[in-house]
């Protein structure tokens, strides 16, 4: 790979699918229409390796290989890629800018990111040209899957769980996110929050349901206990300083209706090599690039590019 060349190209070099942002949402939050249209002067990148590369520039996805069989970070754009492009940037890790700042780091979770927000306090003073770009908690949900000993009971429609349940624990996590959300809202920051994709369509989930059934239906309802708390935790509930991106009613409606959304497989695993080494020269025999899942747990281009559609038009028409 040759990352040195593909770090020196700029946001004009991405390269996006042709069935990019098909079916954007309304703005969520916000009631009223902006008098200027919001235009960020930086975007900062909080969270996992759902929204953030890797500082060479690869992701947890399908790395793209040019015609001469390198390596180009400037193809197939993740969404936080295409979001800070659509206000005329490159993120750092890919183009070298300087105005799209990578705080996110690959396995973080939800306590991960109170430090990545110290950090760039650090840097220099918050203000609401500055939009803060935050997705994390899969890393959470996997992990208390695996390994949470209490009560493993899920029910999503339960909106107060009890303490030392696994319910309690995901809302506990949930709750730490939009804690550390609000004190960027407080700082006078502007963000879009994501909410975590549906893990219980996952071909990770898809496999542990052939050993026991009913798992797909616990990690759904996992991923949605966690992120009510998300959504329902960040002060103030004001669409003038945050907008939402959906991405787990998203995964539910690529899913459903798989042609709607330019994808050609929605169970299956592209990557035939785990990311971040995953390239499109290493993906299982008829696999490419419009498959939903790039492994099994992380999504590929299709999802990419229906996010970066929500997250632009939020960040655009929230009257921010």
């Amino acid at each position: 790979m040759q990352m040195a060349s593909a770090k020196k190209l700029g946001c004009r070099s991405l390269r996006v699918l042709p069935w990019l942002v098909l079916g954007w949402l309304a703005s969520c939050g916000g009631g009223t229409q902006q008098i200027e249209p919001f235009r960020a002067q930086r975007v900062v990148l909080i969270g996992d390796q759902t929204l953030g590369l890797l500082p060479d520039g690869r992701r947890y996805g399908i790395n793209q290989l040019n015609a001469d069989n390198n390596f180009d970070c400037a193809q197939l754009p993740i969404w936080t890629q295409q979001l800070a492009s659509n206000f005329g940037f490159p993120t750092d890790y890919c183009g070298g800018g300087t105005l799209a700042v990578t705080r996110a780091t690959a396995n973080a979770k939800a306590a991960d990111i109170e430090g990545q927000i110290n950090a760039q306090f650090a840097a220099g003073a918050v203000t609401s040209k500055d939009l803060y770009v935050v997705m994390v908690g899969m890393n959470d949900i996997i992990e208390l899957y695996e390994g949470y000993a209490g009560d493993r009971s899920c029910d999503s429609h339960n909106n107060d769980p009890p303490a030392g349940t696994l319910m309690g624990e995901l809302a506990a996590r949930g709750h730490t996110v939009a804690v550390q959300v609000s004190r960027v809202l407080a700082a006078g920051g502007r963000a879009i929050v994501s909410t975590v994709h549906d893990i219980g369509y996952s071909p990770y989930a898809a496999a542990k349901n052939l050993i026991f059934p009913g798992q797909s239906a616990l990690l759904s309802c996992m991923t949605a206990v966690y992120n009510a708390r998300v959504r329902v935790d960040i002060q103030p509930l004001d669409g003038r300083l945050w907008g939402l991106v959906l991405a787990d009613d998203q995964t539910v409606a690529i899913v459903r209706s798989p042609s709607a959304y330019g994808a050609s497989n929605v169970t299956d695993a592209a990557c035939a090599v785990a990311p971040p080494d995953c390239t499109s020269a290493t993906l299982n025999p008829g696999a490419n690039e419009t498959y939903l899942w790039a492994d099994d747990r992380h999504f590929g281009p299709v999802m990419h590019n229906q996010l970066a559609g929500q997250a632009i038009t939020r960040a655009r028409n929230n009257p921010f």
